[in-house]
């Protein structure tokens, strides 16, 4: 992480007349400039006038304040910050309130977003994807083991440092051991691209573990193949696919290409949450050996989506049965009070 001091001359990103300026000192901090403008937070650069060094500061939007749902996303990432502590997490530095707004504070962090990375160079090469999934695994396992799921992992939350360490942000829609229900009226503005959310997501469940392993493995087949698994002109039409078709099958996506790879990433886009890796600890010991991967699962990649599972279901099948008799006994009610 570089230090810098602060400089009102450096040319930073130009920043809206109602945000902080350049040079602006916000309670022990002197903004350097401003990182980027979410849908509940501005996010900016600033140095730490006490501990001398370069951090993030994140406050949130005006408009969210008399917002509950999104200022509980907010006050979520406080308490999930102020929490961890692993390489493969951002590290939260603490918060406060300074006129009467309140903010947190994260470190800074030299690096590029997944994002980026994959735009300028996906596909990429597996000895380069490989071993920067395991380590968001492995940050996600830890995550998990203190009572912790992420549910909005994606390349545009993971910065890559310059040393080559993922680190994931942007906790706002994580689940706690005191976390209750929020209901989030807009899907665009409080969770992102459905490009990475799990089917139980979708469905409106809340998710476990498993909902975060969908998602890296959506992160792993797009950097393997330089594309998602599902895609759409519109979020609707995405989802869309994601509950009733299967993901591609990467060996043949990818001629070539490593098949226990594409087994391991097979499981995680599994559509029934029980057939995926049960934990982040496997899905790291399988990037850590594929080959030990089980390739039966590439015979039914992505298995049986639950709308052809109910389908084939005996339940479904009498269900049906019943509607037809029913169907009968009022036609011919009918057939009968007609012929009085």
């Amino acid at each position: 992480m570089k230090t810098t001091k602060p400089d009102a001359s450096k040319a930073y990103d130009i920043i809206e007349p109602n945000m902080l300026q350049i040079g602006d000192p916000f309670d022990q901090y002197q903004i350097l400039g401003h990182i980027a403008k979410g849908g509940m937070s501005d996010i900016y650069r600033a140095f730490d006038l006490v501990n001398r060094r370069d951090v993030v500061i994140k406050i949130p939007d005006s408009s969210i304040m008399g917002d509950p749902a999104q200022y509980e996303r907010f006050q979520r990432e406080l308490e999930v910050l102020n929490t961890l502590d692993h390489p493969a997490i951002l590290k939260g530095l603490g918060s406060g309130l300074y006129n009467r707004i309140p903010y947190l504070v994260t470190a800074y962090l030299d690096g590029k977003s997944l994002r980026d990375i994959i735009s300028d160079g996906a596909p990429l090469p597996a000895d380069v994807v490989v071993p920067m999934v395991k380590k968001i695994a492995d940050g996600m396992a830890y995550c998990h083991a203190n009572g912790i799921v992420h549910r909005d992992l994606k390349p545009e939350n993971i910065i890559v440092s310059a040393d080559g360490q993922p680190v994931v942000m942007d906790f706002g829609l994580a689940l706690t051991k005191k976390a209750h229900r929020v209901t989030y009226s807009n899907l665009s503005a409080t969770m992102g691209t459905p490009d990475y959310m799990a089917p139980e997501q979708i469905e409106g469940q809340r998710g476990d573990q498993r909902t975060d392993v969908y998602a890296v493995g959506t992160m792993l087949f797009e950097m393997l193949s330089g594309q998602l698994p599902f895609t759409g002109d519109s979020n609707l039409a995405v989802m869309a696919q994601r509950m009733n078709k299967a993901a591609p099958r990467l060996d043949r996506l990818l001629p070539g290409g490593s098949v226990s790879l594409a087994a391991i990433t097979a499981r995680c886009l599994q559509h029934d949450p029980s057939r995926r890796y049960p934990s982040m600890e496997e899905l790291s010991a399988a990037l850590e050996h594929p080959e030990s991967a089980d390739l039966a699962v590439l015979e039914s990649a992505g298995g049986p989506t639950r709308w052809q599972a109910l389908m084939h279901s005996t339940a479904f099948k009498a269900a049906i049965m019943s509607l037809v008799l029913i169907g009968a006994i009022i036609f011919l009610a009918i057939l009968l009070q007609g012929l009085r």
